[in-house]
């Protein structure tokens, strides 16, 4: 946030608060979504075209369209832009409305230029309108481009090198001790069933070998 217009009552800086604990939230919900819709038009679906269709390696097609969607997209939400602001404000020059650009789409808004605060601007309204909805649609169009070269391969393993890696020996120690475990909790279990079963089944008298031979005799 930047600007000017600050909450100075107590009632509106709670308000303040509590909108923002809601907004925020829902704001970063509502641009993912349209980011991940976005990126399948605007990324993916034109690489695996060039990938398919004319034969090109993938990784080659997809440094070459993040270069290009880069420059574009400096070019309509930085360039053309800056020259826009620096010829509106009467007080700022390119390099000012430079920085107004890139400060306020990398969301940083320190708020020491802000547009449209001259009292002999006009159309003032519409002015602040049109530079919302720049704001806006200048954020997806960053947020889509970083989400672009997050995808390129290149990338990716350099991110794995800063994950953290699982020692596969200490997790098959404990999956062969968990085994072990249960095996020997197994049979421990049928090693008391068996001895219930035992213990269970009716006294049988046996006869000795003596008895039978003197029955035998007589």
């Amino acid at each position: 946030g930047y600007g000017h217009t600050v909450p100075l009552s107590d009632g509106g800086k709670a308000f303040c608060i509590i909108y923002s604990v809601i907004g925020i939230p829902f704001t970063l919900l509502f641009l993912t979504a349209v980011v991940q819709r976005i990126i399948v038009y605007v990324t993916r679906r034109p690489v695996l075209y060039f990938h398919i269709r004319w034969g090109f390696s993938k990784q080659v097609v997809a440094i070459i369209h993040a270069v290009v969607l880069g420059f574009i997209t400096v070019s309509c939400f930085f360039l053309i832009p800056a020259a826009i602001f620096s010829v509106l404000e009467d007080d700022w020059n390119f390099l000012e409305s430079f920085y107004f650009c890139f400060i306020s789409l990398s969301t940083i808004g320190l708020g020491d230029y802000v547009p449209g605060e001259g009292y002999n601007q006009k159309f003032r309204e519409l002015y602040k309108i049109g530079i919302t909805c720049y704001l806006l649609l200048g954020l997806i169009a960053m947020l889509v481009v970083l989400e672009t070269f997050c995808e390129l391969h290149e990338l990716k393993k350099f991110r794995k090198l800063f994950y953290v890696k699982k020692d596969k020996e200490e997790d098959q120690v404990h999956i062969m001790e968990h085994d072990q475990l249960s095996f020997s909790s197994i049979s421990d279990q049928a090693a008391s069933m068996k001895d219930d079963q035992k213990a269970n089944e009716p006294f049988v008298t046996s006869q000795s070998p003596t008895s039978n031979d003197s029955s035998l005799n007589n």
